[in-house]
């Protein structure tokens, strides 16, 4: 089974470039996880009989959000936006607004795991959001990971907005205050990885620096000064069928590339 995730940056833009369409022609997917998709379902203009499609759209249009594509042959049990499967949990809002109408969480259950997708806000060029990750988002949503833990493996994928370790970006010593790269960011993802959640691609390629994001500034994905900022992570659990884990730097379409992970079926 191939899993793939890709922060489209827009899903109309995405579509209307072509980048879409050639992209599932040329991977195929069994399923896809997207994040900041910047519609409705209905203003997606896509529509393949060969995926069921499931959103999680932003209150605010044309901003944030996150989907779900899913071959039609694999059975899909329960679809959960934000955290309607455990609604005592609670992230606050912010002078910017409530996370949890923003579209940033989408977990659909099949037979073997969960399978969630995020967009983990944005921490802001003046670290405005920093608080709300550092104790709010960041430490529910590894709760809410223990809760689906308790009944089946989750996967998690998607958009961190933050690079874990120094071989994560290209610059390290130049943003170490910088958003995307605080320490209180890479403690939200050693939290993660404390807890027994396998870095996919990290796992497979331990010394590799490679990357997901690039700034539009500098000509920087030309020059590739780029940062990892999208992740697979797995349950421990399922870190015996991981087969492979890769980044698509040659896809373009959106100011960050695709990335995939490859499990054994059963």
């Amino acid at each position: 089974m191939k899993l793939y995730s890709w922060n489209v940056n827009g899903i109309r833009a995405v579509l209307k470039k072509g980048a879409f369409q050639k992209f599932l022609e040329s991977e195929n997917p069994d399923i896809l996880c997207l994040q900041e998709t910047k519609a409705k379902e209905e203003q997606s203009e896509f529509d393949s009989p060969e995926y069921v499609e499931y959103w999680n759209s932003a209150k605010r249009p044309g901003y944030a959000g996150t989907a779900i594509f899913v071959k039609n042959n694999i059975e899909v049990l329960n679809t959960f936006r934000d955290f309607e499967k455990f609604p005592e949990l609670k992230i606050d809002s912010d002078e910017f607004g409530d996370p949890l109408s923003e579209g940033r969480i989408l977990t659909l259950e099949l037979k073997d795991f969960f399978i969630v997708t995020i967009y983990v806000p944005n921490s802001k060029q003046n670290l405005e959001r920093l608080k709300l990750r550092e104790k709010s988002f960041d430490p529910t949503m590894l709760s809410y990971i223990e809760k689906l833990e308790a009944e089946k493996p989750v996967i998690i994928c998607g958009d961190f907005n933050a690079a874990h370790t120094e071989i994560d970006l290209a610059r390290p010593k130049d943003n170490v205050k910088n958003a995307g790269f605080t320490i209180e960011e890479r403690t939200g993802i050693d939290n993660y990885i404390n807890h027994g959640l396998v870095d996919t691609f990290r796992e497979l390629n331990p010394e590799v620096r490679r990357y997901t994001w690039w700034s539009h500034w500098g000509n920087a994905r030309a020059n590739n000064v780029g940062w990892r900022i999208d992740y697979f992570f797995i349950s421990n659990a399922l870190k015996s069928k991981l087969e492979n884990a890769e980044i698509y730097e040659e896809i373009t379409g959106s100011d960050h590339c695709p990335i995939s992970i490859t499990l054994k079926e059963d």
